[in-house]
């Protein structure tokens, strides 16, 4: 969540049962707007993370919309506005995120990770990204050797972290399910960082598993398969934008 650099310059079915009626979704209206505000709502933590307040003006709120069973609503609305000169206007100014609780283990330990996200930006002249980001490391709670970006979405003249200048060049461009990506790779201090981005820049309904994505850097880049998956948190690395809701209709993952 600390590692995407924008460089500006650069450029149910269902079935009606008479016995067993359908469940609603349980209505869960909490507005966070502190810096570093959090909440839970069944499995998962949602977080404001406004790290780079500090590089803008303006402000932002989080809620869970609803919730029923492992799929959680949630929205963000913000507004931020660059400061006027150094880095601060190619920061990002939050990472609004929801992170499922899960079992910290080594990937090779894994079958599967299957998640499913639809939702939606409005406003006005905004840059902001819309990824799962994941961190790894040798053991659940050592600092992270890896980080792992999924964009699924993203607005304006914003780019992964990129070890061969911007407009970075791809490494690769995989197809991942049944999506095709480009591959970036960065690198944040001792922290190896592989982003696949989407060529498609608006999946806003995305069906996928994620343990493919670290097959293949298995496969191809090294990765160990002994790295233990940390976390995996979804969101939005926010820069700037007027009047702007990201709109979570239905989120879930199941890590098994």
């Amino acid at each position: 969540m600390h590692t995407t650099l924008l460089l500006l310059a650069l450029a149910g079915i269902f079935y009606a049962s008479l016995a067993a009626p359908a469940k609603a979704l349980e209505p869960r209206v909490t507005a966070q707007c502190g810096q570093y505000q959090s909440q839970t709502a069944g499995p998962y933590t949602l977080a404001t993370n406004g790290w780079g307040w500090s590089y803008g003006t303006g402000s932002q709120c989080s809620q869970v919309d609803s919730i029923s069973g492992a799929t959680i609503a949630w929205s963000t609305t913000w507004q931020w506005a660059n400061v006027s000169s150094g880095y601060g206007q190619y920061n990002v100014k939050s990472f609004t995120n929801l992170q499922a609780a899960m079992t910290s283990k080594p990937l090779n330990q894994y079958t599967s990770m299957l998640t499913n996200w639809a939702w939606y930006y409005t406003g006005n002249n905004y840059i902001a990204n819309v990824a799962y980001d994941t961190f790894l490391g040798t053991s659940s709670n050592s600092s992270p050797l890896y980080e792992v970006m999924v964009w699924i979405g993203y607005f304006g003249a914003i780019y992964p972290l990129s070890d061969t200048g911007y407009p970075p060049t791809p490494v690769a461009t995989p197809t991942i399910g049944n999506t095709p990506f480009n591959l970036i790779v960065g690198t944040n201090g001792n922290m190896k960082v592989y982003s696949f981005v989407a060529q498609n820049y608006l999946t806003t309904n995305y069906n996928g598993d994620l343990l493919p994505f670290y097959k293949y850097l298995e496969m191809n880049y090294g990765l160990p398969s002994s790295l233990y998956m940390q976390s995996i948190q979804a969101g939005t690395e926010v820069f700037h934008g007027t009047n702007m809701k990201l709109t979570t209709t239905a989120y879930n993952i199941a890590v098994k």
